[in-house]
């Protein structure tokens, strides 16, 4: 059964308690986000997915989208839904109020994001693209483009894409054939196909700008020939409502594994209008600022998948009878025991509720960061939020992603056969879930991101905005007390990846191939590790709230006995992943390519 509280008293620890002291400071720009308006504001979010969005995610996903005459019809519900979620405002919410938006720390929006995912993931799309879409334009588009088109993408009028793969390219896209001719006026007509282009084409907003990557007829091979340009469906009139059709056409829709209710395009482009966005040939550095943006997104859609899928599964095993407990009966009143008595099912939930705390502990550092680098005062707290953003992104799309998909296995396992067919609703947070793994980069991708080009950037620079404050942590509370194993565990752990950092940068020198070979492991150490610093903060901060005489025993005493799972259970992975890089691409290239 798909049930949906949000966990605002987890989320309301990680946003006011957590990351405090995380060095990033008090941002006078967002001061008047106070503790209340928050509060008030998450809450309200939280009604709006349990009452308007988690409804319409079963039913979008048996429906789904269809094309009828060049246009996508959106399952019953997701029409109003929509227009209920623009009308609330939103769309807007982390939007710049020079646009129409609210301003909201990204901290918060973080949140809203992993509910509405976690209530309706096919419906987050459409605004979220729009949301990323708005990103770019505001960072590279000209005057003009942002007065005739920010407004009436942050209220939700209009919605916004990214174009990026071609049939013949996908992550490669130096290969990707789209042009694009000056009209000397400014304007370029845009010709090409793209596919795989989520909200494409939808009935939710009267306009659907698009970013297109394309060429120039002069530009060069590979991706430094590749610009980038602004393509509405509807030419805007003088007025700015839309006008002619623009040769934007959608030849199909994409029959999916999961995400039926969001509509994945193959779009057709013949003669399009467009305006360039950023400078020539510097397409992918505009268009990278969304897809940065998307990518922590994206994790952010695994944790929102997998907090519903553990929700699902407690609901289910807390509601279904059947045997005893090993130890004896534990509700002898009933005819058998529900399901939450058994060990192996008390593993597969307390595995969930790990993960979930731990990856949104973990996106909140991040979110923290992400206003540090965008409002502090401080040039030298930007440049080290900046930093750790870009070190963490590639961890938070792959990580939480791989977690996620592994949770709604999980929950489809406490539901045995109930949770292979399709009346429980938990399979499809298995098909839901599988997508966030390979878009906006493969998690294979992301790591070789971390690996390639974040591991050795500014001599080592990244990684100090995240080694620094785990080892200050570390030796700041490395003595005899309660918390001492888990400190100890942490060290260990972290001990590993300094030592796999060092191997890898130094096999790699000699062999390229070393650091491909470990890239993936290294990632999930490193996420394993900044998991571990952040439930050893919450402990450290349960432990001291529980010793004043918290009136919230209950959720803290819970806290720390997630911490210590994840300390005893989880935690330990980090080895496997350290034998990992330690034994190199050998075994990985033994096999000739034929062999295969």
């Amino acid at each position: 059964m798909q049930v949906y509280d949000a966990p605002l008293r987890d989320m309301r620890f990680v946003l006011n308690e957590l990351h405090a002291d995380d060095g990033f400071g008090d941002i006078p720009a967002l001061s008047e986000f106070t503790p209340d308006l928050t509060d008030a504001i998450l809450e309200e979010a939280a009604r709006f997915c349990r009452d308007v969005l988690l409804p319409i995610n079963r039913s979008g996903d048996e429906e789904g989208c269809h094309l009828e005459n060049g246009v996508v019809r959106t399952p019953a519900g997701f029409p109003e839904a929509y227009k209920q979620f623009a009308e609330g405002g939103w769309t807007a919410l982390a939007s710049d109020p020079e646009w129409g938006g609210q301003g909201l720390p990204e901290a918060v929006n973080k949140l809203v994001e992993e509910m509405i995912c976690s209530s309706n993931l096919s419906f987050g799309l459409y605004p979220g693209l729009t949301h990323g879409a708005t990103t770019a334009i505001e960072g590279h588009g000209s005057d003009a483009l942002k007065q005739a088109y920010l407004p009436k993408m942050v209220n939700g009028q209009w919605s916004g894409t990214m174009c990026l793969t071609e049939p013949h390219c996908g992550t490669d896209l130096g290969l990707l054939r789209s042009r694009a001719v000056p009209q000397g006026d400014g304007s370029y007509k845009v010709t090409g196909s793209k596919i795989f282009i989520s909200a494409g084409e939808h009935d939710l907003t009267e306009n659907i700008i698009h970013l297109v990557l394309a060429r120039l007829p002069d530009a060069p091979k590979g991706v430094k020939g590749i610009s980038l340009f602004l393509v509405p469906k509807y030419l805007p009139r003088e007025d700015g409502t839309p006008g002619q059709s623009n040769g934007v056409a959608c030849a199909a829709i994409e029959h999916k594994m999961g995400l039926k209710a969001s509509a994945t395009c193959q779009m057709n482009f013949d003669d399009s209008i467009g305006w360039i966005v950023g400078e020539p040939g510097k397409g992918m550095a505009a268009m990278f600022t969304m897809m940065n943006t998307e990518r922590v997104s994206v994790g952010i859609q695994g944790l929102g998948v997998g907090e519903a899928a553990y929700q699902a599964a407690a609901w289910y095993a807390k509601d279904r009878i059947q045997g005893r407990a090993l130890s004896g009966p534990k509700y002898p009143d009933q005819a058998a025991d529900p399901i939450i008595v058994h060990p192996d099912v008390r593993r597969m939930l307390m595995t969930m509720r790990a993960y979930n705390e731990g990856c949104r502990a973990l996106s909140a550092w991040v979110s923290r960061a992400l206003d540090a680098e965008k409002h502090s005062p401080e040039p030298e707290v930007r440049q080290r939020a900046s930093d750790f953003i870009a070190l963490m992104t590639p961890v938070v799309k792959a990580l939480f992603t791989d977690l996620a998909f592994d949770s709604a296995n999980l929950a489809v396992q406490c539901y045995g056969g109930h949770g292979y067919i399709r009346e429980s609703g938990v399979e499809q947070y298995a098909r839901d879930a599988r997508i966030t793994m390979i878009y906006e980069g493969t998690n294979g991708v992301q790591a070789l991101d971390l690996v390639g080009r974040k591991l050795g950037a500014h001599m080592g620079r990244y990684l100090r905005s995240f080694f620094h404050p785990v080892s200050a942590f570390i030796e700041e509370n490395n003595v005899d007390g309660p918390m001492k194993p888990m400190i100890e565990a942490l060290a260990k752990a972290f001990g590993a990846l300094q030592l796999s950092t060092a191997t890898v940068a130094q096999r790699a020198l000699k062999d390229p191939e070393e650091a491909g070979a470990a890239s993936a492991d290294y990632l999930r150490l490193m996420g394993l590790v900044a998991m571990g610093y952040c439930f050893a903060k919450a402990t450290k901060i349960a432990g001291l709230q529980l010793f004043f005489g918290s009136e919230d025993k209950r959720f803290y005493d819970a806290k720390i006995k997630t911490a210590t799972f994840f300390f005893e259970r989880i935690l330990p992975q980090a080895t496997a992943s350290f034998l990992a890089i330690k034994a190199g691409k050998k075994s990985l290239m033994a096999l000739e390519d034929d062999v295969f």
